[in-house]
């Protein structure tokens, strides 16, 4: 029976602090014992580039490169780490998947997606993602020198953070209309999101709706496919 993990917002750093060596520790104890590992975004708290991200991730990088050994890796870019790449797949054996993803595990059918796409009361956030996807702004940004980067990296965060303090909880929710019309495309499918930090399953009329806890240093979440769904939480 296939065995599947599904995890999401991670939001790790390039210090090598406990929340790192509690994803090292998760890898060896869980990840490697699964058929696959899904990761739906923001593995990481922010990525820069291939070209600069990699060398500053070593722990990470080294052991998700020792886990793709044995178990198959895919990971699906968040609102954080958008810009991962494919030196990104050589370096680690991970696959990147694109959003919505179709998961067909046995006899069950499952929507993966990292879930910002469906928080459109969220104006101002989908108005920024928006440009911040645009391939020529993103060619631009991987052209410039590492510090620049790394200064508008700071600064779009600190805008976020300011904005997140007075924005309300309803806003930075899910949309469900938006979340229904989408689930409408998918006749037959559950779905399976993060990105709200907001762990909960959700019973629809016609579908069901797992939403991905965040992880702090010593404790995280995640979804398990074999012969049923369960939630595991890890600590």
């Amino acid at each position: 029976m296939l065995t599947s993990l599904i995890i999401s917002d991670l939001h790790l750093t390039n210090v090598e602090d406990d929340k790192v060596i509690f994803f090292n520790q998760f890898c060896e104890d869980h990840a490697s014992k699964a058929d696959q590992l899904f990761i739906l975004g923001d593995l990481f708290n922010s990525w820069l580039g291939d070209d600069v991200s990699i060398s500053s991730h070593n722990t990470i990088i080294s052991s998700l490169k020792e886990l793709t050994k044995e178990t198959k890796v895919f990971v699906m870019a968040g609102n954080r780490d958008f810009l991962l790449s494919h030196n990104f797949e050589a370096e680690t054996g991970c696959i990147l998947i694109n959003e919505p993803y179709e998961l067909e595990h046995n006899t069950k059918k499952f929507l993966l997606i990292h879930g910002d796409s469906l928080c459109t009361d969220d104006i101002n956030y989908q108005k920024l993602k928006k440009v911040l996807r645009n391939p020529i702004v993103q060619y631009i940004f991987l052209h410039l020198p590492k510090n620049i980067r790394l200064k508008l990296t700071g600064q779009l965060r600190k805008k976020s953070v300011e904005a997140q303090s007075y924005k309300s909880s309803k806003i930075m929710d899910v949309n469900q209309q938006t979340t229904d019309l989408l689930m409408s495309e998918y006749p037959g499918y559950e779905l399976i999101h993060g990105h709200t930090h907001r762990q909960k399953t959700h019973t629809m009329k016609n579908y069901t709706r797992y939403v991905l806890g965040d992880w702090s240093k010593n404790k995280g979440n995640a979804i398990k496919l074999s012969d049923n769904l369960e939630w595991l939480e890890i600590n």
